[in-house]
């Protein structure tokens, strides 16, 4: 069975999701999923792959899984709302600052469960192998995290080969996203499977980052490459070594356009 063209109603029951299909939507090949950083909006940051216009590329914007406390709001607080993708926030007692793993076991399952394993494959019949996710900032860390655990799906009900259609299932149950993207984001321990003799996993990853990052150091580089077969890490320097935010010159989006179009090479 061919997968489905996706519509609005397929992911009506996800919050304040900002969904931009190709045009047409019939050319669809590959899902984005953007993730937003921390105190931020699906709204606000839908400008972002808006702007990036891929071919038959259906992008989805989620909304972090808890909103921010009324404490940490900014003044004035924006329209849509601040959200963030921890199952908590607590402070770091090193540091004074956020907890940057503050466990993310909610936003794994409805990122990982509800949305890729639960509508993109299991509704519209797609595979997770056609699947990119970006993520931001503390985003950024959780889409570094989907890309580890998705691990865990292999030989469960994704995979699972319909008869006469060995290929397509082999393909729609293979572990591995089709690209991960982190801007300023580091893999959190607590996304890492506990299993004492995981592979490494194959999905594709781009992290981007400032020459003097606090969150992508030596230690979050050498953890990235424990875990993927293929990463690949651009830092920017000069006035924003220190600097985590977006890319914003052509030099520094370069390598994301370069990602996303081999990406989209192998569909």
């Amino acid at each position: 069975m061919a997968p489905k063209i996706p519509q609005p109603s397929d992911f009506s029951k996800f919050p304040s999701i900002q969904l931009h299909p190709p045009s047409p939507p019939e050319s669809t090949t590959t899902f984005l999923i953007v993730l937003h950083g921390l105190g931020d909006n699906p709204v606000s940051f839908s400008a972002f792959p808006k702007s990036l216009n891929l071919p038959g590329v259906y992008a989805i914007t989620v909304r972090g899984v808890s909103p921010l406390p009324p404490s940490l709001l900014p003044e004035p607080a924006p329209e849509y709302g601040c959200f963030h993708w921890g199952d908590d926030l607590t402070l770091d007692s090193g540091t004074g600052e956020l907890d940057s793993d503050p466990g993310f076991e909610k936003a794994r399952g409805v990122l990982l469960e509800e949305l890729i394993q639960g509508v993109i494959v299991g509704e519209l019949g797609w595979g997770v192998g056609d699947v990119i996710v970006f993520g931001y900032g503390q985003g950024g860390g959780v889409a570094l995290g989907l890309g580890s655990e998705v691990r865990r799906l292999e030989g469960g009900r994704v995979g699972e080969v319909v008869e006469g259609e060995e290929g397509e299932g082999e393909k729609r149950g293979k572990g591995e996203l089709k690209g991960v993207v982190s801007v300023g984001g580091g893999l959190p321990g607590s996304m890492i499977p506990s299993l004492s003799k995981r592979e490494k996993v194959g999905s594709p990853v781009l992290v981007m980052c400032g020459e003097g990052s606090e969150v992508v150091d030596e230690d979050a580089e050498e953890r990235l490459r424990e875990e993927f077969e293929r990463v690949k890490i651009v830092r920017w320097g000069g006035r924003r070594r220190g600097d985590d935010g977006m890319p914003r010159t052509r030099e520094e989006v370069l390598p994301l356009m370069e990602f996303f179009a081999e990406r989209l090479r192998e569909f």
